[in-house]
């Protein structure tokens, strides 16, 4: 059995964008959780945030969804398809 291995290279802005989340998972503001609950946190939001968008698009209007759900990683694209504007 092989593992996947990667070495995050941390350039500022990353590591701005993992503080911020880091502040977000954080039960309370001395809590200090490990890089990978962060990670993990942030990986689920994503795919949930996908399956919302998804679940919602046939109950309201596009410009509302746009409006609501669209972010710099998941956006609505007219009504036919969600896009990973994410790279």
């Amino acid at each position: 059995m092989t593992t996947d291995r990667t070495t995050l290279r941390l350039s500022d802005e990353r590591k701005r964008l993992l503080d911020q989340a880091e502040e977000i998972v954080a039960s309370d503001p001395s809590d200090d959780p490990p890089m990978s609950d962060v990670i993990d946190a942030a990986l689920t939001h994503l795919i949930e945030s996908r399956e919302n968008l998804n679940d919602v698009r046939d109950q309201y209007p596009p410009q509302t969804v746009k409006e609501c759900c669209s972010t710099s990683v998941l956006g609505l694209r007219y009504r036919t398809s969600i896009e990973s504007n994410w790279r």
